[in-house]
């Protein structure tokens, strides 16, 4: 159990609610945002001096009633409740540090899609595997440290003062993306606790960016699918993408894949940007 984060997470959601979100008058005496402790306590039908104690982190762990109870007066998500269950511990976590080796089955799709640009995600945004066309599109990760490998630094890069930075390759969807990584990683460091590397990215990125730790303290959990992605790239020019990230069995990896309609612009775009990459590998 989490009792700090735990705490976090429930102040945040309370204060996003007004009190006539859940059939109560607003009143005109409030100082503070949101409910109040003492009505989200009547409502999820426990102590209020209880549920004060669990958003001071002072509570012992709640049971699996109370948590339904508190989730139904938050009108929290699925994922954010099975967030909540999380932090309380009374879901099952992963302790163990995140799988990073790709299982040759996957290597071997990815190798296998010519017109397709693949990679296989860590849950920390670490890139573990690529084709070809993803390096074209992307770059050439092998070319990097395995460390500056990862999505999320640079999305955030050490030293951002919270203005908007270059988005990474491009993406024209630069501030949904960097959103989108700080709900992944939230979920990740709930799954993955003791994880060594997955706390001290976090924790880098938290004091070494000022945008990322404006984004983590909203305790935001539930990513929106994102469905397509334009990549501003240097060769080609903008090329829009359909965009499917497939949770792996393992749960610690994603595979993502970018595709474009038959036929269509971003399609002899791929395509050509496939056929430089050849050419290039070629003459090497």
């Amino acid at each position: 159990m989490d009792k700090h984060e735990l705490a976090a997470f429930l102040r945040a959601r309370r204060e996003r609610l007004r009190p006539e979100d859940v059939g109560l008058p607003s009143g005109t005496r409030r100082r503070t945002p949101g409910l109040r402790r003492e009505e989200v306590a009547v409502l999820a039908h426990i102590s209020t001096e209880y549920y004060v104690r669990l958003e001071q982190a002072r509570a012992p762990r709640p049971s699996a009633e109370v948590l339904a109870g508190i989730a139904g007066t938050l009108r929290l998500t699925d994922a954010e409740s099975d967030h909540l269950h999380l932090l309380a511990g009374t879901a099952r976590t992963r302790t163990a540090s995140l799988r990073r080796q790709v299982r040759p089955s996957i290597l071997a799709v990815v190798d296998r899609l010519p017109l397709t640009a693949a990679i296989v995600l860590a849950a920390d945004f670490e890139v573990l595997a690529w084709n070809p066309l993803a390096a074209a599109l992307m770059e050439d990760f092998a070319l990097r440290d395995r460390r500056d490998r990862n999505l999320a630094r640079q999305a955030f890069p050490v030293g951002g003062t919270g203005g908007a930075s270059e988005p990474p390759y491009g993406i024209a969807d630069g501030a949904e993306f960097r959103h989108q990584v700080v709900m992944q990683l939230r979920t990740t460091l709930a799954q993955h606790p003791s994880d060594p590397e997955v706390i001290a990215l976090v924790d880098e990125l938290r004091t070494g960016n000022a945008e990322f730790e404006r984004l983590w303290s909203r305790h935001d959990v539930q990513p929106a699918p994102v469905l397509t992605k334009t990549f501003h790239h240097p060769s080609v020019g903008p090329v829009t993408v359909d965009c499917d990230s497939l949770a792996l069995v393992d749960g610690d990896q994603f595979l993502v894949l970018y595709t474009a309609p038959q036929g269509s612009p971003d399609a002899d775009a791929l395509a050509l940007l496939g056929m430089l990459t050849a050419r290039a590998a070629a003459s090497d």
